[in-house]
């Protein structure tokens, strides 16, 4: 039996509230190229909690939205990853899913694999594969990432701008400080060794 209600982890632009209400209620973010339709409920989330996963985030591939790498998440891969969980529904999360996949919203994804295995490939490409880390409060936590592994492909560095909102959706969790987030994004494989913590933080405050 599929639940109704789902946490959806995020762990990179949709971090950030202002951004991620463009995929819940439609419209286009401040900055973007490119408008989103939203979802059948345009419910914003019940709750959004800092959450920390096993894992690494890691930038790679070049976005047309932010002119340089984007986030992808691998499960298998040794570290500690801070994201942020919003509880939404499980129709909610099929449309954000469908709305990152570039497809249309209004289908139920099947959840029943990524439940029972913690991995569901959809398709070959970007934010294709479903995962479940495990669960929070009863009920399952679902993302989305690419099929690869972190080492699998060249990295990418992340632009300003892009860096920018994913500090501003860390820092609105209130689970870190400044100091925290920089030294987390700045260890990222693809942002090492382009970007230092302190260059994040100047970044952010200035």
């Amino acid at each position: 039996m599929s639940p109704k209600r789902v946490w959806y982890v995020a762990y990179g632009s949709n971090m950030d509230l202002a951004r991620f209400s463009c995929y819940i209620a439609g419209g286009r973010p401040a900055g973007a190229a490119r408008a989103y339709p939203g979802c059948r409920d345009r419910r914003l989330p019940e709750v959004s909690v800092p959450v920390e996963l096993e894992g690494v985030v890691y930038f790679a591939t070049e976005s047309p939205v932010w002119a340089g790498g984007r986030a992808f998440y691998d499960p298998g891969a040794s570290g500690r990853v801070f994201a942020r969980a919003h509880l939404v529904s499980a129709e909610q999360f099929s449309d954000i899913a469908a709305q990152k996949m570039y497809r249309q919203p209004g289908a139920d994804l099947n959840l029943s694999q990524v439940l029972r295995r913690g991995r569901a490939e959809l398709g070959s490409g970007r934010y294709e594969t479903l995962v479940c880390p495990g669960t929070m409060d009863g009920l399952p936590v679902l993302t989305f990432t690419a099929p690869w592994r972190v080492r699998d492909l060249s990295w990418n560095t992340p632009s300003d701008s892009y860096v920018k909102v994913l500090c501003r959706g860390l820092l609105e969790a209130g689970a870190w400080d400044l100091p925290a987030v920089a030294r987390y994004i700045a260890a990222c494989p693809g942002a090492a060794g382009a970007w230092t913590a302190r260059d994040i933080a100047e970044l952010v405050v200035g």
